[in-house]
Order: C-alpha cells, then sequence, then structure tokens
C-alpha cells in the first residue's frame, strides 16, 4: 500500500464521521424541504440533542476505559426527583427569593449525579464486578427507587423561575430578519465538550484512560493506577448526568418518574460509537461524539417529517447503531 492511500485512509477514519453528518444534512435537507432548513427547527434539533449529548460526553470516558453505563436513564430520574425536592422544601422558607433554592436544587442532582457514578465505579473497581452487571442494577435501583418516591407519579417544581431557565437561551442574532437564540442547554454541551476535549487530549488522566481501555494489564505493570482511572470515569459520567437532569427538569418544570430519562443510555452509546470511539476501548474522541449526538437527533428529525412511525425509528436507530459497529471492526480487520 502506499504512503498517499494509507494517508487518505488515515484521513478518512478521522473525518468520516464529519463527513457522515454532512451527507445526512444533505439527505434530510432534501426529504425534510424546506421545512429542515428553518431555522427555527435546526435550533429545536440542537436543543434535543444537548440532553444525551452531555451524558454522551460522559460515556465517551466511560467506554474509552472499557466500561459501559446502562443506568444513566434511571440516575437521570433518581437526581431530578431528589433535586426538585429539594428545591421545593427550601421555596417554603424563601420569602419570594428563589435564586437559593434554584442553586441548590441544581447543586443536589450535580452532586448526586457524582456520588451516584462513585458508586458505580466503586463496585465494578473495588468489587470486582463487569461493569454490565453493576450499571444494570443499578439502572433498576435508581429507577425504582424514584417510582416508590413519587407513587410512580410525579415531582413538580413549585418555582415558575426554574422552568422560565429551561427555556432560556442566549446569544441572539439575527438571520434573514428572523431572530435566533442559542438555547442554554446547547450552550452548556458545548463548553463542556471542550473541557472534555481538553482532559480527554492534554492531561495525564487522558492519557492513562486510552491505556487502560487499550491494555488494563500493560497500563498496570506501567504503574497506571488502573481502577483509580476507571473509577474517575464514571464520576465523571455521574456529574454530567446530574447537569443534564438539572436542564431537563428545567425545562418540563417538572420531573415523571417513569418517563424521565428514559432510553437515555441507548442513545448516548449510540452517539458513542456513531462517533468512532471503540467499543472495546482505548480511543474516542469526544468531538466525533458531539457529531453522532447531532446525526442522531437529525435522523429522528427527517423520519418525523417524513411522517414515519414513531415506533419504527427505533428500527433506524438500531441499524444505524449496528452498521457503525460493523464499519468499526472492518477498519480493525
Amino acid at each position: 500500500m502506499s504512503a498517499a492511500t494509507t494517508a487518505r485512509k488515515l484521513d478518512f477514519e478521522k473525518h468520516g464521521s464529519l463527513l457522515a453528518l454532512g451527507g445526512l444534512f444533505i439527505l434530510a435537507s432534501i426529504i425534510g424541504w424546506p421545512y429542515f432548513l428553518q431555522p427555527e427547527n435546526l435550533i429545536n434539533v440542537m436543543r434535543q440533542s444537548s440532553y444525551t449529548g452531555i451524558i454522551a460526553l460522559g460515556m465517551t470516558f466511560v467506554i474509552i476505559s472499557g466500561g459501559i453505563d446502562l443506568s444513566v436513564g434511571a440516575m437521570a430520574a433518581f437526581v431530578a426527583s431528589c433535586g426538585v425536592i429539594v428545591m421545593n422544601h427550601f421555596m417554603k422558607t424563601a420569602n419570594g427569593n428563589e435564586t437559593l433554592p434554584i442553586l441548590l436544587g441544581i447543586g443536589t442532582m450535580v452532586l448526586l449525579g457524582l456520588v451516584c457514578g462513585g458508586i458505580n465505579g466503586f463496585l465494578i473497581t473495588k468489587g470486582k464486578i463487569v461493569p454490565f452487571i453493576v450499571t444494570l442494577g443499578t439502572m433498576s435501583i435508581f429507577r425504582y427507587v424514584s417510582l416508590q418516591m413519587a407513587n410512580a407519579g410525579e415531582f413538580a417544581s413549585h418555582s415558575q423561575v426554574f422552568g422560565n431557565f429551561g427555556m432560556s437561551k442566549v446569544f441572539s442574532f439575527e438571520v434573514s430578519g428572523a431572530k435566533i437564540s442559542l438555547p442554554t442547554p446547547v450552550l452548556v454541551m458545548i463548553v463542556l465538550a471542550f473541557v472534555l476535549s481538553f482532559v480527554l487530549n492534554n492531561t495525564r488522566y487522558g492519557r492513562y484512560l486510552c491505556a487502560v481501555g487499550s491494555n488494563s494489564r500493560v497500563a498496570q505493570y506501567s504503574a497506571v493506577r488502573v481502577d483509580r482511572v476507571r473509577f474517575w470515569a464514571y464520576v465523571i459520567i455521574g456529574g454530567c448526568i446530574g447537569l443534564s437532569a438539572a436542564l431537563l427538569a428545567s425545562r418540563f418544570n417538572t420531573v415523571s418518574t417513569p418517563n424521565f430519562g428514559l432510553s437515555f443510555e441507548m442513545d448516548a452509546i449510540a452517539a458513542v460509537i456513531i462517533g468512532g470511539t471503540a467499543m472495546a476501548g482505548g480511543r474516542g474522541s469526544i468531538w466525533g461524539t458531539l457529531i453522532g449526538v447531532f446525526m442522531l437527533q437529525i435522523i429522528q428529525n427527517m423520519l418525523n417529517m417524513a411522517g414515519l412511525s414513531p415506533y419504527l425509528q427505533g428500527v433506524v436507530k438500531g441499524v444505524v447503531i449496528i452498521g457503525s459497529v460493523y464499519i468499526q471492526r472492518q477498519r480493525q480487520s
């Protein structure tokens, strides 16, 4: 194989997800013409992507480490429920000042996310239990504890300001006479992507994470604290879950325990795989994951415009996941 051919292959592997996103965008523009390209629809696609996107960024770290987390949706429901309970409790003594109760509620969600992620990490690293089994078990625990707390109902926020925060926007500008604003969750996702990309590519922890995912035994012989690296990967995704839960709960100003965060784990894992992160661990890209998040949401938006049944949309998503894994295997062979 010539050097030029090798370079082209490497270049395609590096930018394949971006090329696929471009092709999908063109296809969606044709199928959904003229509505898909309207600024309001594109902003809505970005907003819808942000909630699972924030979790997918944390899932990238977990999968690179050689693990998996199936509990993300149920954990989101649990931490959001607890956060709203705390916020409503302090609202009673707020005397009209809702800022402190809201901050305490959001802080509770993020802190609980970190703790719950740490519990997963501890059971996996110190308990020596397979990540699939641990997170499958905690998925059931978090979901049914949430259902018990709410008696299978919902927790409604007593703060209108909290709901306004969920619908807030930043960076307003005009396009062809139409006023466009970037939703706050999208900004949070982009900022978080920059932070996690820096951690993955420019820190010792990021190098250790890839080493552990590639070959944990060799990493251990190289004096890398394998258990500690994996533990912090689950703490990171826990924090991402808490952040996403806070943004989603504020958007609806309520937490419906049976449905909140449902299927988030599937969407997050799918986005990571589509973005080029190896399921076996060892390598991955934060920006690739972000591309995968947008691809999934564009597919859903496109199928909605095409009038396809919501039940069949899951079939298409499953095909995309299987196809992405197959392409990865072909590249490695």
